[in-house]
């Protein structure tokens, strides 16, 4: 299916506007005419467009003139020139004036849409440029739900029955529990997953730049507003856009997004003009937005629209036969960009990793198997290296016998750590001297000390 978007076509001949509007509309775009200049820069006060079709040639107007209040009252804008024979010349300056690109008359229908693919190719380039750079800013993460249990496969049932949809999901759950995992992967499962994916973490962002974060600024809008920017809307048109812990929006931000996600439109911070969005919205919470609702700190209204549907993740503890699936899974991933050969837990350590209730949930698993890996010495992960990590696991540890060696490896560990990695200190606190203990670190192989 084609892409579509919101054009104006102005031109002074009613048999170019129609024969435009024609072709346009027959294959999805919305089109908006206009037979003057002055009756565009009108509409664009009002409405944001995806593309401007100007007529260079028409009565008592310069289009050159028009061009320039154009790109004056939205830089951004994107103009193509319509040019009679014998004005390239002309259509040539327009570009150099901010026009994207001209097409003379007489053309085909196939022309102009050519023209208009085209523009539409560099306008979805410079929004998966801007989707890029916030995506590498976000955590790596395979999208596999990594999963044996009875509980996750009713959810993985959810999502492939929700995923083809348009509804919008809530996603209720522990933190930790994987919340945005399965966001992305029911963006990845549907008909926009060619489009951006885009995370709005709402416990990080200042409350006082919502607004500006959700809905983009335009230049002079605020102190500092020294260009216009997209906010995360537009940014994430035709994709989804996926609000994490959706409870940390306060009450003003959300009768806004009530709006934007009611209308489908937005107006960017400092400006009045309405811009068109097609997103999905996914949001995701640790509170009782049920609750929240009953305390007025959350809108019903806007719950309603987003409860659509409605996913809840179990906690790690209520499944507990999925631990020694992640915990493989941790391991090889992060055997891989240690650069290191780990390849299993030793049957001890699992149980203490099954034993243990995880309160922080699958990303407190994640973590601890990855401080695990950076601390291993040997391919199997005993429950002395448990100790030696100084992991959370000790209080349901089986334990093992320690070695000599091995106690004095922890020593030395936990004497770095209480210097902050100062070796003279570290060495006189163990009543040893620097070229001692610089041997000793390379015995053990302690990691995060230069030895």
């Amino acid at each position: 299916m084609e892409t579509s978007c919101n054009i104006l076509v102005v031109d002074d001949d009613a048999f170019m506007r129609d024969a435009c509007e024609q072709t346009l509309s027959r294959h999805g775009h919305s089109v908006t005419l206009a037979k003057s200049g002055h009756e565009a820069l009108g509409l664009l006060e009002r409405w944001s467009f995806d593309l401007i079709l100007l007529d260079l040639k028409m009565p008592d107007e310069d289009g050159l003139a028009i061009l320039a209040k154009i790109k004056a009252q939205d830089p951004e804008a994107i103009v193509i020139i319509i040019t009679g024979y014998g004005t390239v010349k002309t259509a040539v300056r327009a570009i150099k004036l901010g026009a994207f690109d001209f097409i003379a008359k007489p053309f085909t229908p196939d022309e102009l849409l050519n023209l208009v693919k085209r523009v539409l190719k560099n306008r979805q380039l410079t929004i998966e440029n801007l989707y890029l750079k916030q995506s590498l800013k976000q955590e790596r993460h395979s999208t596999d739900i990594i999963s044996s249990s009875a509980s996750m496969a009713k959810v993985k049932e959810m999502i492939a029955m929700v995923a083809p949809t348009d509804s919008t999901v809530l996603i209720q759950g522990e933190s930790g529990t994987g919340k945005g995992l399965v966001a992305r992967k029911i963006h990845e499962m549907s008909h926009r997953r060619r489009h951006p994916f885009i995370s709005v973490d709402c416990g990080s962002l200042v409350k006082s730049l919502f607004e500006s974060e959700l809905f983009g600024y335009v230049k002079g809008a605020f102190t500092g507003a020294e260009t216009t920017q997209r906010g995360k809307f537009e940014m994430a048109h035709g994709g989804s856009l996926f609000f994490d812990e959706i409870s940390n929006i306060n009450l003003e931000i959300q009768a806004k997004l009530l709006k934007a996600v009611e209308e489908k439109c937005i107006s960017k911070v400092g400006d009045h003009k309405v811009v068109k969005v097609d997103v999905r919205i996914i949001s995701a919470t640790n509170r009782n937005l049920q609750r929240a609702v009953t305390e007025g700190l959350f809108r019903e209204d806007l719950f309603f629209r987003l409860n659509v549907v409605s996913i809840h993740l179990p906690p790690l503890r209520e499944r507990k036969e999925d631990i020694p699936l992640l915990v493989n899974h941790f391991l090889k991933a992060f055997s891989q960009t240690q650069g290191k050969t780990v390849e299993a837990l030793s049957a001890n350590a699992m149980k203490a990793f099954t034993e243990y209730s995880w309160p922080g949930n699958v990303r407190e698993l994640e973590n601890t198997v990855e401080r695990l890996v950076v601390f291993a010495r040997d391919k199997t992960i005993s429950t002395q290296d448990l100790v030696f990590s100084n992991t959370v696991l000790s209080s349901v540890l089986t334990r093992e016998p320690l070695r000599l060696e091995d106690m004095e490896r922890l020593h030395i560990i936990k004497v770095l750590q209480r210097t902050g990695g100062n070796k003279s200190q570290a060495a006189r606190l163990l009543g040893i001297d620097r070229k001692t203990l610089r041997l000793k670190v390379k015995k053990y192989q302690i990691p995060g000390v230069t030895a």
